[in-house]
């Protein structure tokens, strides 16, 4: 699947003439102009935004689920921070993320940043894109920053459905965190915005990893493949202890580190770990993805 017709429309007027920020009145536009363009076709197609529902629809089935059941969860009984949902609502927001964080999330993210420059390949509007000279560096940044602005969104959507779904039904206030300390309301949300955005920020190396693998094709579909199978094989391997000594290498190996955040004080040993090892990834891929762009002969 690659970009839809109203990203063509978006980008190419008639007669190859660039629209949308990339070229207007014959003079090269990229920067904030593109970026805006790219946010718009990317939040604007149906496949993204069906994306961000499946996942805002995660939490909203687990506080619906337990607000339902006859018997509320126990401790240790189903997903992490699951049985301390009834006692506050913040918890659904939490236990969403750490039930899409193993597929769905990945998935999402995979698909986004597969297509990110393959799906313009196979529609034939890299071509138009790269026009203006001197052009590729920028596109490319531009198309990771796209990238991680939907793991952002991705997140932050799981995280303010839950908390609105989670209040509604459970109500909020004063929560008992994993150290067994009680925080007030505030303390407690800024504690799940800090646990979206560091789940967002462990997506950054998966994100490069696709738009890597999206430059090595023009099959926008094989790339979301490629990048997903990857993100399978990475927590496949994570979980064989035969293979223990790559496990700290491995770009999901701590992505799951966020329940450091739900403690007093914070243990930030495990979460520095994991965002020191996705810049890792993201300089890797990032630059394999530089080398392959900017060498490709896409015009031909």
């Amino acid at each position: 699947m690659s970009s839809d017709a109203g990203h063509l429309t978006g980008r190419a007027g008639s007669g190859g003439a660039l629209t949308g920020g990339v070229i207007s009145g014959g003079r090269p536009r990229f920067g904030s102009g593109l970026f805006a363009s790219e946010l718009r076709v990317l939040f604007g197609r149906l496949r993204t935004r069906a994306l961000l529902l499946v996942l805002a629809g995660v939490p909203v089935l687990i506080a619906v689920a337990v607000k339902l059941s006859a018997h509320p969860p126990r401790p240790g009984e189903g997903p992490p921070f699951l049985d301390r949902l009834t006692q506050n609502g913040l918890f659904a927001a939490v236990t969403g993320l750490f039930i899409v964080m193993p597929f769905f999330l990945p998935l999402a993210v995979g698909v986004v940043a597969g297509d990110a420059i393959a799906g313009e390949s196979g529609l034939g509007t890299l071509r138009y894109l790269l026009v203006v000279p001197a052009g590729r560096v920028r596109l490319l940044a531009v198309k990771y920053t796209a990238v991680l602005a939907f793991c952002l969104a991705a997140t932050l959507t799981v995280a303010v459905v839950g908390v609105a779904v989670g209040g509604a039904l459970f109500g909020l206030g004063n929560a008992t965190l994993l150290s067994g300390d009680t925080v007030g309301l505030g303390t407690a949300l800024g504690r799940v915005v800090l646990v979206a955005l560091y789940v967002a920020a462990s997506m950054a190396g998966l994100g490069a990893i696709g738009l890597f693998v999206s430059t090595m094709t023009d099959i926008a579909v094989g790339a979301m493949a490629g990048t997903v199978t990857l993100a399978i094989v990475s927590q496949i391997l994570d979980s064989v202890p035969q293979v223990s000594a790559i496990h700290p290498w491995l770009f999901s190996h701590y992505w799951l580190a966020f329940g450091d955040l739900v403690r007093q004080p914070i243990a930030w040993p495990q979460v520095g770990r994991g965002l020191l090892l996705q810049a890792g990834y993201v300089a890797v891929f990032g630059s394999l993805a530089w080398a392959r762009f900017t060498t490709r002969d896409v015009l031909a």
